[in-house]
């Protein structure tokens, strides 16, 4: 009945299609739901599926969670992103509520095992330290509520939302056990279409990679042109590349869109310090109400 459910979100037509990683269920499913309630959630087995989809034309656009405010990035998406040939359109900001579930009958004395997505483990950390269970990583938070639900094992449990609890037909033993109120996961819109957002009121984001060149002071003189023009860089983070302990790639958010003159002359002084065509704007798209919220 779980499994006839989940499928029947997958119905064929002309509707347009937004791909995530995960089953039926999962936060991402959430997040499309919200973000584009008028397209089909398509669930993908990896980020790498996701992506692909998107890219290969299966999906119109794709749905994918970067980082969170209490267990930080989500991992592969910085390298997947650069070489994918897509576009950042739109973010998306969900306050992540997670529910401890379990199948029907089972009570919280039952559990001794509670599986989950690495992030949503990470969200729950001192709740489940509490609870003294032992803890198993799954690929997706559905996923695991799917597992628990199929094994019919009333000592495991499995973290997930309320959607994942009314398709895969399981209980709540324990609702909202975050270890923070504002917990909240940034998703990222990816499309083939190049377009950048339009200059106007409202606030813009853009986000890049590059690399520095290997000169003394190199990322201090990269990112000088951003203070002396006035640039808020909400985010800048460093990941190693092609096995190199000494290759490092960074990736950036900023305030602005690249053709007002201010983030304009940045971007020149970051291209100028940076190795030859490592500079690549990945999206220049909408802020998400939320945005300023978060940011304080």
């Amino acid at each position: 009945m779980a499994m006839t459910r989940a499928k029947s979100t997958l119905k064929s037509g002309t509707q347009k299609t937004i791909a995530f990683q995960g089953e039926p269920g999962a936060n991402s499913d959430i997040a499309c739901r919200q973000a584009k309630p008028r397209h089909r959630s398509v669930p993908c087995p990896t980020f790498e599926d996701a992506f692909a989809a998107v890219a290969g034309g299966r999906a119109d656009l794709g749905m994918i969670p970067i980082e969170n405010t209490v267990a930080g990035r989500v991992a592969d998406i910085h390298h997947l992103m650069p070489n994918s040939g897509l576009t950042i359109v739109e973010e998306w900001f969900l306050p992540i509520r997670n529910q401890l579930l379990a199948v029907p009958g089972a009570r919280l004395s039952d559990i001794r095992t509670v599986e989950s997505h690495i992030m949503a483990l990470g969200q729950c950390r001192k709740y489940l330290r509490k609870l003294g269970v032992k803890t198993l990583v799954a690929a997706d938070t559905a996923g695991a509520a799917r597992d628990v639900a199929e094994r019919g094992d009333r000592t495991r449990a499995a973290i997930g939302s309320t959607l994942a609890a009314e398709i895969y037909g399981l209980d709540i033993l324990k609702r909202n056990i975050e270890d923070e109120s504002h917990s909240t996961t940034r998703f990222i819109v990816l499309s083939r279409d190049k377009t950048w957002a339009r200059r106007g009121k409202t606030p813009v984001v853009t986000t890049f990679v590059f690399e520095v060149r290997n000169i003394p002071a190199a990322l201090y003189k990269a990112l000088g042109g951003f203070a002396t023009n006035g640039i808020n860089m909400t985010k800048l983070e460093s990941y190693m590349i092609g096995g190199s302990f000494f290759a490092t790639q960074f990736y950036a958010d900023v305030q602005g869109h690249p053709k007002d003159r201010a983030l304009g002359l940045a971007l020149q002084e970051l291209e100028f310090f940076s190795q030859p065509n490592s500079l690549k704007i990945l999206g220049v798209y909408p802020a998400h109400p939320l945005r300023a919220t978060m940011l304080g």
